[in-house]
């Protein structure tokens, strides 16, 4: 496992990690406080869990709770090429270590395949659990999961659990949810997104909405637009 390590390490930029540090929100009183940036990309950390992505559960385990935010990265994207042809080891291990899955780039690249794609068709009560967690990480990686099924065509659990988190207090739930039902308009049904709106447009939050509506038209835009604008006079 050290191998691994080191070869991410070498990938580091220190003026990278200052910028990554304030983007991701590390410092005092934000969602990622404390959380230790290397400054690697995105597409050679990919390369360096495609060379080892044989790696084994017990080193991964270790991997995921590591210091370094690009370390614990490597590792679910690892988690991601094993999910193929371990899907269930994946899913066990990914929800035992959420604690460590904790900025929205490791929920949003490992959430819908790790957990959307082995839940299709199955039982997805673990969702509205998490959903309901007072953790900001666990609410997010239950709706961006639903990505899976909406690529099934499938939008019921997206839209169920846009309502139970359409009060969600923090900007990146609001953010998720609106990612999720433009998807919806996207790939399911223009229709359904639309119903969903007629009937949530005034309440949920703005945020939310403005994920929503992205790819409606520019009438349609300004309809809903104007529904949230109305409920808050």
């Amino acid at each position: 496992m050290n191998n691994i390590i080191n070869d991410v390490k070498l990938l580091g930029s220190p003026e990278k990690a200052q910028r990554l540090q304030r983007f991701f929100k590390t410092g005092v009183g934000q969602y990622a406080e404390g959380d230790i940036f290397l400054g690697a990309t995105v597409p050679s950390i990919r390369n360096v869990a495609k060379t080892y992505k044989h790696l084994d559960i017990a080193d991964l385990e270790k991997m995921i709770a590591h210091e370094v935010h690009e370390v614990r990265l490597c590792a679910l994207l690892i988690m991601v090429f094993q999910s193929k042809t371990l899907p269930e080891q994946m899913y066990d291990l990914y929800l035992k270590k959420t604690t460590f899955i904790n900025n929205w780039d490791l929920v949003d690249l490992s959430a819908p395949i790790i957990v959307g794609n082995f839940l299709r068709n199955k039982d997805c009560s673990i969702l509205y659990k998490l959903a309901e967690s007072n953790v900001l990480w666990e609410r997010r990686i239950a709706m961006v999961s639903t990505y899976a099924f909406i690529k099934q065509g499938q939008s019921e659990h997206t839209l169920k659990l846009a309502q139970v988190l359409m009060n969600d207090k923090h900007d990146l739930i609001h953010k998720a949810v609106g990612w999720m039902l433009r998807e919806i308009g996207m790939r399911c049904s223009q229709n359904i997104l639309i119903t969903f709106l007629e009937k949530h447009a005034s309440t949920i939050p703005r945020t939310m909405l403005r994920y929503a509506i992205e790819h409606l038209t520019d009438e349609e835009r300004m309809y809903f637009l104007q529904a949230k604008n109305r409920s808050v006079l």
